[in-house]
């Protein structure tokens, strides 16, 4: 808005300007028909009247301006950090002697690659992401020591120090497994190195841990073994426990048949015989058998013609 304003401001200079300087001259009569005869001069008064207007209005031009959301504006006097910050929103300065310096304060990401060793001397790269904001309270001395080349002064040779220092108390496979404990020393240092410059640390992402392609297959093949091993170890559990169960399910077999034999008194055995002839009393139909068993079959018949 306050671009397109300037840019109004600076036309309509220069058509008032052009229409001031410029002074057409024509004939006193038939005007129009001796069209050739018309000439074009310079006023110069109005010419003088239209050059003051254009400085006059170049001068309010560089007075005003707007800082946009999320920014915050550094006043200089003659080039010089004057200490004065401009918040959002129109703003004046004196013309000429002062001029402002937009700086971001908003929350930025920058990616970085660190190249770095274990603990156990394994080759490391740590791809990490820093969300960052410069302290808005702190963005004069900011501009003034760093200028807006912060990221490349101080940021990124900060990531570099702090993932080299951090990833060399770590064997190369505690990087994995104690990922959450190395973002935390990251950060932390991050955190104490950018303060001092006026830059606040919002996060750190660790995206992702690289290592050489013989130490990445030296960590398959372990993990691999380490898997066959406890599955070896859980299919021997099942086995111990199976073979638990059927130990105790024979106990249990025994402890009831001789629960069983305890109980069968010569008194159960004379009524269960009891019992049995009654069924098979009931069963009878009347009817004799033709044969007697013993370590033979006889015929009933032959039985009662010997006794004749």
């Amino acid at each position: 808005m306050i671009g397109f304003m300037k840019f109004l401001i600076v036309v309509a200079s220069l058509a008032l300007w052009g229409i001031w300087t410029l002074k057409i001259k024509k004939p006193d009569k038939d005007y129009i028909s001796n069209i050739r005869q018309w000439s074009v001069a310079i006023n110069w008064k109005g010419f003088i009247t239209g050059l003051c207007l254009f400085v006059v209005a170049i001068v309010f031009i560089s007075s005003i301006g707007m800082i946009t959301a999320g920014h915050r504006g550094v006043v200089l006097s003659f080039g010089g950090v004057t200490g004065r910050i401009l918040g959002e929103g129109f703003y004046v300065i004196i013309p000429l002697t002062q001029s402002v310096e937009v700086m971001s304060v908003r929350v930025e990401a920058y990616e970085a690659v660190a190249a770095s060793a274990s603990r156990d001397l394994q080759e490391v790269s740590t791809k990490i992401t820093l969300n960052y904001w410069v302290d808005p309270a702190e963005v004069g001395r900011v501009f003034q020591t760093l200028g807006h080349f912060y990221e490349d002064r101080i940021i990124k040779p900060a990531i570099q120090e702090a993932v080299k220092a951090s990833t060399a108390q770590f064997d190369a496979e505690k990087l994995i497994t104690e990922r959450p404990l190395v973002k935390e020393k990251i950060e932390l240092m991050l955190t104490e190195r950018l303060k001092v410059h006026g830059i606040r640390v919002d996060a750190v992402s660790l995206t992702d841990f690289s290592f050489s392609p013989d130490f990445t297959k030296a960590i398959e093949a372990k993990v691999t073994a380490s898997q066959l091993a406890l599955k070896a170890q859980r299919d021997l559990e099942r086995i111990k426990t199976e073979a638990q169960q059927k130990i105790e399910s024979a106990k249990a077999e025994a402890e009831a048949l001789r629960l069983q034999k305890e109980q069968v008194t010569p008194a159960l055995l004379q009524l269960r015989r009891i019992e049995n002839e009654r069924i098979a009393l009931e069963k009878w139909d009347g009817r004799l058998p033709t044969v007697v068993t013993g370590n033979s079959a006889v015929p009933i018949m032959d039985i009662f013609g010997a006794a004749k």
